[in-house]
Parts: structure tokens; C-alpha cells; sequence
């Protein structure tokens, strides 16, 4: 399996950051039915042994520098393997999402309990709310809110709802590319006020938004083909983003931006709309 890093070139020593993940290994996993336009002509087709290494390739780069824990995976449950759906976990509290789609709404109790086992205090949540978890919702730390993605999968009442669970400034943004149909395919927060994202993804409403919150200079605005391979569906632990693909241009970008850019293929997951960050969840507990 080819892994590229990329050194930034005023990088400083990373420190450990106590992060805490949640994955689901692949034992189920493939495309079994079609719920985004990723699936498309894909049941049937992913490879199971090739699925497998490059889950455990990213679980691998992950735990050198992450606390990973496991979810057991579900006979029938296919896309369980995409734990950032599984809810949004802050400040030691969940709240466990509402799938849009009926065929991921069986994972919802399963995740609910492995929340439960593991402390979590669980916000409720109106039953008739879709909401798809950090997927469409990511925490920015450097600005203290939340931005939430909504218009597929989750409701446009989310970020309110979300705003008074967590107390965080909440930031709504539609997205308008059915191909991008969680905001965590196509808008990444970084620490240090960085965002990477694709604009052809958003309305222009939203577009002015990410402007007026984020300068120019912390903005990484990625191009289409970027965008098709999932640049923007990353994970950043210590400094290092790990993602499915990246081109020169962006890479270099992160590494003057004081990132390493980790590229672990994720090709198979693609096939159901998904790759590193749809692959993971948070759920480290702030001190």
C-alpha cells in the first residue's frame, strides 16, 4: 500500500493531543443499495480484501498518533463502517444521529449504546429531525462553533438544534451538489482557524458566510478534481491530514499552511460516497 508524506517546510515537533477515535471494521461492507450518486453502478462491485487493507492502513496510521476504538460491526448494516455518522460527540455529550435514510436507520440504536457504554450523556433529539451526525456537523475549535451542513441528509433545523445541546455558535450551510451530499465531503476544518474546502459545493449564501468568518489567508480552496477524490473528507490528528488523495498544488498548500499531508488510498469506500473522515469519528472528551 503506497503512503505519501509530505514535510511542511516550518514544521515544528508534534506533541500528542490525547485524541480519541471511533471506527468500524469493514467485515460488512459494500454497496448493497444506492443512497448517494457515488453508488451508482456500484452494488456488488467493491472488493472485499482490498477494502480491508486500506481500512486497516488508515486504522494503522491513526493509532501511531490516536486512541482508536471499535464499534462491532452488523451482519446487514454496510455503511456502519462510516462511524462520522454515528452522531457528534463534544464536551463529553452525544447526540446520536437520525438518519435521512431508512437503510442506515438500524444503525442507530448500536451506535446509542456504544455511546451509552462509554459514558456519553445523550442529548435528546426530536425523532422527526434528520440529522447525520459529523457528517454534516464539524466543531472548529480555533473559532469555538460548529458548522453544520444541511439540504441532503440533515434538516435545515439542525444547526439551531445543535446550538442549544452543545452551547456552541452554530453555522449553518447549505449544500447544493448532490455529489457532496455531507458537509465532511467537502468542507474541512483545521486547527490554527484553517479551512479547506470546495466552493461549487455551496450556495452563494453559504459562500459569503465561509468568507466572512474566514480570512483569506486561512482559506484552502480546493479544485473539482481535488474535490472528486475526496480531498476534503480528511482526518487531521498532531498536525498530519490524512486523506484519500491529494494533488501537488493542494499538498504543498497544507505543507506551507504547517501540515503534513498523509495520503492512505481509500478507493473502495469511495465506491459508497465515503473515505477517511467519513471513516472516523471524534470522540476524544475535552478536558
Amino acid at each position: 500500500m503506497t503512503v505519501r508524506f509530505d514535510t511542511p517546510t516550518h514544521a515544528t515537533p508534534l506533541q500528542s493531543t490525547g485524541a480519541s477515535i471511533l471506527m468500524c471494521a469493514p467485515h460488512h461492507f459494500g454497496v448493497d443499495y444506492i443512497i448517494n450518486p457515488w453508488m451508482e453502478n456500484q452494488i456488488g462491485r467493491t472488493e472485499t480484501t482490498r477494502a480491508r487493507e486500506q481500512w486497516d492502513n488508515l486504522r494503522g496510521h491513526l493509532s501511531a498518533c490516536a486512541d482508536v476504538s471499535l464499534v462491532t460491526p452488523e451482519a446487514g448494516l454496510p455503511d456502519m463502517v462510516f462511524t462520522a455518522n454515528a452522531g457528534l460527540a463534544l464536551d463529553g455529550s452525544v447526540v446520536v444521529s437520525r438518519f435521512q435514510a431508512r437503510e442506515r436507520r438500524a444503525e442507530e440504536p448500536l451506535f446509542r449504546l456504544w455511546f451509552e457504554r462509554q459514558g456519553f450523556a445523550i442529548a435528546p433529539w426530536p425523532e422527526d429531525v434528520p440529522f447525520e451526525g459529523a457528517g454534516d456537523a464539524l466543531p472548529d475549535r480555533a473559532r469555538r462553533l460548529i458548522w453544520c451542513g444541511h439540504g441532503w441528509r440533515s434538516s435545515r433545523q439542525a444547526p439551531a438544534l445543535l446550538a442549544s445541546v452543545f452551547g456552541w455558535e452554530t453555522i449553518g450551510l447549505k449544500l447544493v451538489d448532490p455529489r457532496f451530499y455531507h458537509l465532511d465531503t467537502c468542507f474541512c476544518p483545521l486547527p490554527g482557524g484553517w479551512v479547506m474546502y470546495y466552493r461549487a459545493a455551496f450556495d452563494e449564501e453559504s459562500l459569503a458566510t465561509i468568507r466572512a468568518l474566514v480570512p483569506p489567508g486561512r482559506r484552502i480552496e480546493v479544485g473539482e478534481a481535488d474535490a472528486l477524490a475526496f480531498a476534503c473528507n480528511a482526518v487531521e490528528v498532531e498536525g498530519r491530514v490524512f486523506m484519500n488523495e491529494a494533488s501537488a498544488a493542494l499538498r504543498a498548500h497544507l505543507s506551507a499552511a504547517g501540515f503534513i499531508a498523509v495520503v492512505t488510498p481509500l478507493t473502495e469506500f469511495l465506491k459508497a460516497g465515503g473515505a477517511a473522515k467519513c471513516l472516523t469519528l471524534d470522540v476524544t472528551r475535552d478536558a
